[in-house]
């Protein structure tokens, strides 16, 4: 069995989000980078399957040469190969994005590799789009998935389960398919020493697609509003004891 995971190098998410001045980018000159998580879950999750299984695990990402830090984190953890589609750093919309990712599944195809199990994140922690998955998988032709938050072979199939607000709905997928994981879908091993020594040695298949004239347009980004914060100075020393008394009251406290 051959899985692919496409993953995608996004600022940390616990970072203070700051835009560009044109609102068409994030400000990333003072955040470290990380793989999106529920990309990291996805990366886990074929590494669980092939370990179950047998077969080989590949990790592809489309970004700056920086992203080569994210396969190498991705290798660590136990992904076989990894294939880095290096561009400039500039965001590519969906669209150009899952079109370099089809045209890499074709070379590898080409070349011998048929991929059983294409695994995405539900969506990137930074663009949020929703849509890679779904446009690689129309491309190609394969049954798609996403929200998945559960994932088990049987047969020539894999079983997903997504969540709904009434419990979970389950898809029965015939292989070669698509799937979008949500975090939360495993809990993502910390890579080892050895396995990061391992990482800096596997080398990395690069090569530098060409980007498609744009279709779609991104108007702006806009950060959602922020939760207030007040203070209320209570006293200083012991006659504040009352102020604190009276509020734990009010919260049925005591």
């Amino acid at each position: 069995m051959n899985v692919l995971v496409a993953v995608k190098r996004v600022p940390i998410t616990g970072g203070r989000i700051v835009l560009r001045d044109d609102e068409q980018a994030i400000d990333t000159k003072h955040l470290g980078f990380t793989i999106s998580p529920h990309e990291e879950c996805a990366a886990e999750e074929a590494v669980r399957l092939i370990e179950a299984h047998g077969g080989a695990t590949t990790v592809l990402t489309l970004g700056p040469r920086e992203a080569e830090e994210q396969l190498r984190d991705a290798l660590a953890l136990g992904i076989d190969d990894a294939i880095h589609l290096v561009t400039d750093g500039e965001e590519w919309d969906p669209q150009a994005t899952a079109s370099a990712i089809v045209a890499a599944i074709a070379s590898a195809r080409e070349a011998g590799t048929e991929y059983d199990l294409i695994l995405f994140g539900n969506e990137s922690a930074d663009a949020g789009n929703f849509q890679v998955a779904l446009r690689v998988a129309r491309a190609l032709g394969l049954p798609c998935v996403t929200g998945v938050k559960g994932i088990s072979l049987e047969g020539d199939a894999v079983r997903c389960e997504q969540e709904v607000a009434s419990g979970r709905d389950v898809y029965r997928l015939t292989l070669p398919a698509v799937i979008g994981v949500k975090e939360g879908l495993n809990l993502p091993r910390y890579p080892s020493v050895p396995g990061r020594l391992r990482a800096k040695r596997k080398p990395l298949a690069a090569s530098a697609p060409s980007r498609p004239q744009p279709r779609l347009a991104r108007l702006r980004l806009k950060l959602p509003p922020q939760a207030g914060k007040q203070v209320q100075i209570l006293g200083d020393g012991p006659d504040a004891a009352p102020a604190v008394v009276e509020i734990l009251g009010d919260l049925g406290l005591l």
